[in-house]
């Protein structure tokens, strides 16, 4: 059972049905990308305990596999003691849905660097807290994706309508606030992280990646880090996923600074930016990973194939149906996959699909982020 059925649910389910997996998806509305693949569909909100419980009554799924944020995180224990597997595991859902348990883990408990951050619920603490970090400053709610409600505060002036965003874009019921210092970093990449029942923790060539607004807007793999660099953020990546719990992929943010690993987030599941993986970089892409991982299925190596990119294809307006795609340009380049999510409506900035380009290991890199680019702004006239 598919909690969240969007597009990195969509080939996930994908993933498992090429293995023979009955797959029931679930979102809050219907028609949504991963239930057009699936077995069966379920719509319900997934912060309605006694709805989720009865779907899972209904269903019996073996193994539950959560894809969003917004779920009411406590029942997901209650299924583990049923007998139920929970990806990667109940414990690990129930912290990285909320900023405020995988900051002080992995800040106060593992020890591992990150940004200086506070917390704040009301706009009397927020401003203390801008106080005491500075400007600029970072702004978000403690549960949200996609970058939602989060903003970038330069001055005194903009905290309230920061604070007020934020407070308005967290998902559930948290109302709270988490303000972090800015870090002027040199760049930003993520690890995708394996971890394995009954074999080692493994991990992906490291993904550089854009982001706006918090959201993703291109990634490419692979990201060129020292070994020195590597090795700390596989090291921090390996500690953070173990105290956690669990089996299955997980995307692990990171920053650097002149040679400085810096932990940012994580995402106990496929993420965004490893949808690079789909373009024939790794000889296994992120949900064929996650999903050998949650099986228990061997993994004997991942290896990089190709030199690859990423770029999203962005609604231009708000509607209440798909855009008219236009694929014939996309088409006539080589090495290049369009995958167009299958959203059913559009708002002005939603990720409606993403263009991927690769090429030898030996190719420039910059030559192929800005093919993909280029390619991903003709998909919506």
């Amino acid at each position: 059972m598919l909690l969240g059925s969007g597009e990195l649910g969509k080939e996930f389910v994908i993933a498992a049905k090429r293995a023979g997996l009955h797959v029931v998806a679930c979102d809050r509305y219907n028609d949504a990308p991963a239930m057009q693949v699936a077995d069966e569909r379920e719509v319900f909100s997934m912060l309605d305990g006694y709805a989720l419980a009865a779907a899972v009554e209904k269903h019996r799924p073996n193994i539950i596999v959560p894809e969003i944020e917004a779920i009411r995180t406590e029942r997901l224990f209650d299924f583990e003691k049923q007998g139920i597997q929970v990806v990667p595991s109940a414990r690990a859902v129930n912290f990285t849905m909320n900023r405020r348990a995988i900051r002080d883990l992995a800040s106060r408990e593992l020890g591992l660097r990150t940004a200086k951050y506070f917390y704040a619920k009301t706009f009397e603490e927020f401003k203390r807290a801008a106080d005491e970090i500075g400007f600029p400053c970072v702004v978000k709610p403690l549960m949200s994706s996609s970058g939602h409600g989060q903003s970038y505060v330069h001055n005194e002036n903009e905290l309230q309508t920061a604070f007020h965003e934020a407070m308005e874009e967290g998902r559930g019921d948290v109302k709270e606030v988490i303000i972090e210092e800015f870090i002027d970093f040199d760049s930003e990449f993520t690890l995708l992280t394996v971890t394995q029942k009954n074999a080692p923790t493994i991990f992906c060539p490291p993904i550089g990646h854009v982001q706006k607004g918090g959201d993703y807007r291109e990634s490419w793999q692979p990201f060129q880090l020292s070994k020195e660099a590597l090795k700390q953020a596989e090291m921090m990546a390996e500690k953070v996923t173990k105290a956690l719990t669990g089996q299955g992929i997980w995307g692990v943010e990171f920053f650097t600074k002149r040679g400085e690993v810096i932990f940012s987030e994580l995402s106990p599941r496929p993420h965004d930016t490893g949808m690079v993986t789909l373009g024939h970089t790794t000889n296994l892409n992120e949900f064929e990973l996650h999903l050998r991982a949650i099986m228990g299925w061997p993994i004997p190596a991942i290896h990089l194939e190709h030199k690859g990119c990423s770029a999203v294809v962005l609604a231009k307006e708000n509607a209440d149906h798909e855009p008219a795609y236009n694929l014939v340009e996309a088409l006539k380049e080589d090495r290049t996959r369009v995958r167009i999510f299958g959203k059913p409506d559009q708002h002005t900035g939603r990720r409606m699909g993403v263009v991927l380009c690769y090429g030898d290991l030996d190719d420039d890199m910059d030559t192929l982020r800005e093919k993909a680019k280029r390619v991903a702004a003709t998909i919506i006239k």
